[in-house]
């Protein structure tokens, strides 16, 4: 196989029940100069013989499985080490790509060649045709200030090689560590809007998402992986980075007092709220 222009990136754990469909949109697709890596988190079902299965008659596609478990962005970091593409193209293991989603999306990439971040544009209205650019100071301000825009998850997103090793990657923010890579990059360089429906998201029991979204740590680490944006990387100005902070915490306050009011601990909500409040002041 020659050089591929693009890495699709498979990361997988206990998705037997999915990764053959996944992989099957892959090789579906209308774009074919792509490889796909596929990386099993050491499941522990019959994801390994089944993704080993389609590695035995597809030259294009290489399988890994690490000899321990490293979780979810240790091992996306894991996979993109061993792409060869110039632009990476996560697809979960538990999620499809429609045909045409891989052409368009570096289609996209290719005609604006100064963005680094491709995304399918999810959350809000779009004002124009796709593709389309959006500079850095403008993406921020549109996800803070009306009404979110870089919330799409990884399946949703394309991303320019270089850029994802400039910025190192994923970093440990708990769940929204995917958000925080996807404005981490848009601080960095332009980003294109792309059609939203490119990709098909599973939503299930078995994800994460579903087992900690109301969770305190899952709202410490969203508090914590937007302070490390704005204080390490926004283009914005001081003002609206203040500001972007202020709201963060009351939006934080509020949040741990809901969950545990829910869960009938509102003294503990209280003694938190404090020991944070002195903390940080």
């Amino acid at each position: 196989m020659t050089q591929p222009v693009l890495s699709v990136l498979m990361t997988a754990f206990n998705r037997e029940q999915y990764i053959a469909e996944a992989i099957e949109s892959v090789l579906a697709s209308t774009f074919k100069n792509f490889e796909l890596i596929i990386v099993d988190d050491n499941s522990t079902d019959n994801t390994a013989a089944i993704a080993k299965k389609y590695a035995a008659v597809e030259d294009r596609i290489v399988y890994y499985q690490n000899p321990a478990n490293l979780g979810q962005f240790a091992n996306r970091n894991k996979a993109a080490s061993y792409a060869k593409g110039t632009y990476l193209k996560y697809l979960d293991s538990d999620d499809t790509i429609e045909p045409n989603g891989l052409e368009l999306m570096v289609n996209a990439m290719e005609y604006y060649p100064a963005a680094g971040l491709g995304f399918c544009h999810t959350i809000g209205k779009a004002q124009k045709n796709f593709p389309f650019i959006i500079t850095s100071t403008d993406a921020f301000n549109t996800h803070f200030f009306n009404g979110g825009l870089l919330f799409t998850g990884p399946s949703g997103l394309i991303i320019k090689k270089q850029l994802f090793e400039h910025v190192k990657g994923f970093e440990e923010f708990g769940m929204p560590a995917d958000n925080h890579l996807s404005l981490k990059l848009a601080a960095y360089a332009p980003v294109v809007a792309i059609e939203p429906s490119l990709f098909k998201w599973r939503e299930h029991d078995g994800q994460v998402y579903n087992q900690n979204k109301e969770n305190y740590f899952n709202i410490l680490h969203n508090h914590n992986f937007i302070k490390d944006i704005i204080t390490n990387h926004s283009p914005l100005s001081i003002s609206k980075n203040k500001k972007i902070l202020y709201n963060t915490k009351k939006i934080f306050y509020l949040n741990l007092l809901k969950v545990f009011f829910k869960k009938g601990k509102p003294f503990l909500a209280l003694k938190i709220l404090k020991a944070h409040y002195k903390q940080n002041h």
